[in-house]
């Protein structure tokens, strides 16, 4: 509502008598900011600052009539008003109808847009109140099951998590026979391996010492930090395997059959590896032991020799018992390799569970080869007889291969044969120490199991590769996939500058034909013990006389 000014009274004639009116009211314009900067736009790359200007507002009308005209019929003058600029007026009003336009268009494309879009999309049938909120109820209850199993799951997994011990290294300590394993193997499992692995890896010349580390430790009842018994994994001779599982010296190698390693493996090593408590053969058995390496008794003999006196090379274990050799042999002293040589000269096998049914003539038939053979023989020895083949005392060494190969390559004129009859084989195995059954502070974590990379090791040794050192003769010996399969070890790659050795071994391994004719020494008998022992009786007796 418009305020009206106070009326007062004034002339609006010369002589004063004219009617009264009031006088003229305006709002004034609202001052317009003066600006504080003399320069508007002070730097040239900057726009300038839009200014509102300020125009006049209209003038207030009396609400009901027009204003009243003067006397002399004109409208009273307006108070003066700041001027405006007309084309700033234009630039505002153009770009205000633009902005407009644009606008309306904008909306007018929106809602022809969201029109058609309704009117192709048909409605969708909305379903009962009632049956959309079971349904709703029903799918938050399916899928909170599902999410409630995972975070029991979870929570589970988090649990054993942090029972578990994890240390930043692992430890493997491995007591090994010394020359029986090639030095790169050593390398590569640790590169295979990486930071976490803590290899410690030890030699022993022979297999005697570890055998004896075992055997005192069980004997006292106590074990030291660096016997061998305190290691994870440990080189025993197969020979020794029964022995040590039934003295209580090594433990089952757990969880073997879920391994690569152990299906991989023929029937044969299978077989030969399941013992039971006893150390005998037993399908339903335990495995006691991983293959690494194996080989087989050989002959070797001096060709030199032989060519001078005009003697028949030697190809069966038959040419021992010629006379022109008598005294001039030396082969390892193991009665049951000696024994067993005896038995494949007759005919029958190393494991002759009673020799009185399966050997022409008895126990006396044997008896009698057998005296022969060491009348034969000039020195049963396991350590001396290769020197005396090498000075030239004897001229035919009986042994095994491990330790016959490496010393004819070191000769001339020195050839090396398995008998074409069959031999015996030997294996080297990486067993597990039975240190858990101690109770001690001595060995550490030891005590609470082996490592946990054994058999990651027992993997490594017998992957493929890990054949190859063996056909380069790097080391004697055979990779384990060579017992049933010898074409597995292919040709034998040539040694450049070294003399080839006259052998009818390729890569460790006799001809098929042999090898097939080969077999491990079995766990005696009961009978097949007292028959063995009844003969080596009787020969050291007939010695004595």
């Amino acid at each position: 509502m418009w305020v009206e000014s106070p009326v007062r009274r004034t002339r609006s004639d010369s002589n004063g008598d004219g009617p009264l009116r009031p006088p003229p009211t305006t709002i004034p314009a609202l001052p317009s900011s003066p600006n504080p900067n003399p320069n508007p736009n002070p730097n040239p790359r900057r726009r300038p600052s839009l200014h509102l200007r300020t125009f006049p507002l209209p003038r207030a009308r009396w609400r009901g009539a027009t204003a009243p005209r003067s006397s002399l019929g004109s409208a009273p003058s307006p108070s003066p008003s700041p001027s405006v600029d007309g084309d700033a007026l234009r630039r505002g009003a153009a770009a205000l109808v633009l902005h407009l336009a644009a606008s309306i268009f904008v909306l007018l494309g929106l809602g022809a847009r969201a029109s058609a879009l309704a009117s192709a999309t048909p409605p969708l049938p909305s379903p009962p109140p009632a049956a959309a909120a079971s349904e709703t109820d029903h799918a938050v209850e399916n899928s909170d099951t599902p999410q409630a199993a995972e975070d029991e799951e979870w929570r589970a997994a988090f649990e054993t998590w942090k029972a578990k011990i994890y240390e930043l290294t692992v430890p493997l300590r491995i007591v090994a026979l010394r020359g029986s394993i090639p030095p790169s193997w050593t390398k590569d499992f640790i590169q295979a391996q990486g930071r976490r692995l803590k290899l410690i890896l030890e030699y022993r010349g022979s297999l005697d010492p570890i055998f004896s580390e075992l055997c005192l430790a069980s004997e006292k009842g106590r074990v030291q930090p660096k016997s061998a018994m305190a290691s994870d994994i440990v080189s025993i001779g197969d020979s020794w395997l029964s022995y040590a599982v039934r003295k209580g010296l090594i433990e089952p190698i757990k969880d073997a059959e879920e391994h690569d390693w152990f299906r991989n493996l023929s029937e044969k090593w299978k077989v030969y590896l399941c013992r039971n408590s006893k150390g005998e053969l037993d399908s339903s058995g335990d495995i006691w032991g991983a293959p690494y390496r194996w080989g087989t008794m050989v002959i070797a003999y001096k060709k030199s020799k032989f060519r001078k006196h005009n003697l028949k090379p030697i190809e069966d274990w038959e040419d021992l018992w010629r006379p022109e050799l008598a005294g001039k042999i030396a082969m390892v002293d193991s009665p049951r390799e000696v024994v067993g040589a005896v038995l494949k000269r007759l005919g029958a096998s190393y494991n002759t569970k009673d020799i009185d049914l399966q050997v022409n003539g008895g126990r006396e038939e044997v008896l009698k080869s057998l005296r022969a053979l060491q009348r034969q023989v000039r020195l049963f020895d396991n350590v001396y007889y290769l020197k005396s083949f090498g000075i030239g005392d004897v001229w035919v060494a009986v042994g095994w291969s491990s330790d016959v190969i490496p010393a004819a390559k070191r000769m001339s004129n020195v050839a090396v044969i398995v008998p074409k009859s069959g031999t015996s084989l030997w294996a080297d195995l990486w067993a597990i120490p039975y240190a858990t059954k101690f109770d001690t502070d001595q060995i550490g974590g030891r005590v609470r199991g082996p490592s946990l990379l054994i058999h990651q090791w027992f993997e490594f040794c017998l992957q493929t590769a890990r054949a190859l050192p063996f056909r380069q003769e790097v080391v004697p010996g055979s990779s384990p996939f060579t017992v049933e399969h010898p074409q597995l070890e292919g040709p034998r790659e040539p040694d450049k500058g070294k003399p080839k050795l006259d052998t009818n071994l390729v890569g460790g391994v006799p001809p098929a034909e042999t090898l097939a004719k080969c077999e491990f020494l079995e766990p005696l008998s009961d009978k097949a013990l007292e028959d063995h022992q009844w003969l080596i009786r009787n020969t050291v007796k007939r010695n004595v006389v």
